[in-house]
């Protein structure tokens, strides 16, 4: 089912064209200031609700009913000013004025996507470079997109692939993690950073995180080292650094391998340092929604030693790349020295990384913009708990994490969400902590409160929009949107 939002026709400021749904044909219609209707796109089933000037449902479609020009007819349903579409009607680019199941009212016409890419002329020219130049899967854009980015970010080592997760896969494979081993890692990410440990038969190990960061913890790292671990991930959560220094002692001192999982990092630094310029293991993301993306993608760090062989497990356990075999010059023949995996990266999603990278150091900067407005609202109002960022790391800001604090407001965090998205803002929520996922919980008897820290910070949090994208507009909606519902259902006071 599919709404617009457009005002048809040239009112003026002081009019309104009125929207109207025949309930016979379930054909969405606008009238506007000459008295005509026009057909928009869109069906409504019999069951969707009606609305009353108050926004509430009082039947279905077959009830509907409205006054066009002092005319009472059975058929059509009117909305402009006062009468409104209610949320429940499932649309993304709602009607001005929507009225949410709350009862608050939209910030803005079209629905605000909670993180979308910026992409330019100079990343769709360079894709369609790549598809004219005949070579499509990994070659030589992938190569240079490895080179420049090694060089940006100062890594020993780089190697594209088709995901973070593949990244983090590689990593274990590549240290001979496995059956019998376990691997410390927390609660507070996605699922990818915890199924690879699955994946590879060792066993995940969790420990709570930081209460501002939301970071591992090193104390809690420390107690639940045993005979059997092998190895620590650690998830640099929303962009902000893991206190590097103390796992680095950790693992040196009881022998493990540190795996940085940095899908939320690129660009982040601890101390002055990159994220991803040590020799050890760094798995980046380029998700579509990430601070970098190729739509899909990830990037694999480390020193060259791990680096060349992880090159062979990601591609099928080929000791020669097509690259090298189909090229001008190249040899048709290769081997296979292990069972590997078909992880690679593609020329089509290099091509698209080479242009991000070359822009990256501005969408960076208009993160931190946006980061800076969010803080200057939201940090004076007790309802908030922005994010943290500590004075000697340099933050990604991959996402905005903004909590609420207990008894502050009179709606929980997922009424909070149903406000926001009644406001035609949209948010997340990062993360339903790992060990709430049935899989996870079943499988190692987990309960909710067995971390406590990240239990609690699950039910307070949301994401809110987060993206180099965004106008100054798009920013000040969002801004909107948050301080209306907390004065609708705030204590009213400020922080001190």
């Amino acid at each position: 089912m599919a709404f617009r939002s457009d005002r048809l026709g040239s009112p003026r400021p002081t009019q309104f064209p009125w929207t109207a749904v025949d309930t016979e044909t379930h054909s969405q219609q606008c009238y506007c200031n000459t008295g005509q209707f026009q057909l928009l796109s869109g069906r409504i089933p019999k069951s969707s609700p009606t609305v009353t000037e108050n926004g509430r449902a009082t039947g279905d479609a077959q009830h509907w009913f409205t006054v066009l020009s002092g005319i009472s007819h059975p058929r059509l349903l009117k909305f402009g000013p006062k009468l409104r579409t209610i949320a429940s009607m499932g649309t993304s680019e709602r009607f001005p004025g929507d009225v949410g199941r709350h009862g608050g009212s939209a910030v803005r016409e079209k629905f605000l996507s909670f993180s979308l890419p910026l992409v330019g002329a100079e990343e769709i020219d360079e894709v369609v470079a790549a598809l004219k130049s005949g070579w499509l899967t990994a070659g030589p854009r992938t190569r240079q997109f490895e080179q420049e980015f090694r060089d940006a970010f100062h890594c020993p080592a780089a190697l594209a692939l088709n995901s973070c997760t593949a990244g983090l896969h590689v990593a274990l494979k590549v240290l001979n993690i496995g059956p019998g081993d376990e691997v410390i890692t927390t609660p507070m990410t996605f699922a990818a950073s915890v199924n690879v440990i699955e994946h590879v038969g060792a066993r995940p190990v969790l420990v709570d995180v930081e209460p501002d960061t939301l970071n591992l913890q090193p104390d809690a790292v420390v107690a639940a080292i045993t005979p059997a671990t092998k190895a620590i991930i650690a998830v640099h959560y929303a962009g902000h650094p893991v206190e590097l220094h103390s796992l680095r002692s950790i693992a040196e001192e009881y022998r493990l391998e540190l795996i940085e999982d940095a899908a939320h990092a690129v660009g982040a630094r601890f101390e002055g340092t990159p994220i991803g310029s040590g020799t050890n293991f760094t798995a980046f993301s380029f998700y579509a929604t990430k601070n970098l993306t190729t739509g899909e993608g990830g990037m694999l760090t480390g020193s060259q030693e791990l680096l060349d062989r992880a090159r062979i497990v990601s591609l099928h356990g080929m000791n020669r790349e097509a690259w090298s075999r189909y090229a001008a010059g190249g040899k048709w023949a290769y081997d296979i020295v292990e069972p590997g995996f078909k992880y690679n990266m593609t020329d089509l999603q290099a091509a698209l990384g080479l242009q991000q990278l070359r822009r990256f150091d501005r969408m960076q900067a208009r993160r931190r913009e946006i980061v800076n407005r969010y803080n200057e609202a939201f940090s004076r109002h007790a309802a908030f708990l922005t994010p943290s960022s500590r004075s000697h790391v340099e933050n990604a800001w991959h996402l905005y994490v903004l909590r609420l604090r207990a008894g502050e407001l009179t709606i929980d965090r997922n009424q909070f969400i149903d406000e926001m998205t009644a406001r035609n803002i949209g948010t997340s929520v990062h993360f339903i902590p790992i060990h709430m996922h049935s899989y996870y919980r079943d499988r190692y008897g987990y309960h909710p409160d067995d971390f406590p820290v990240a239990h609690a910070a699950f039910r307070s949090m949301l994401s809110l929009p987060l993206s180099p994208s965004m106008s100054d507009q798009d920013v000040a909606d969002v801004i909107e949107a948050v301080l209306d519902i907390r004065e609708k259902y705030g204590r009213r006071r400020m922080a001190a």
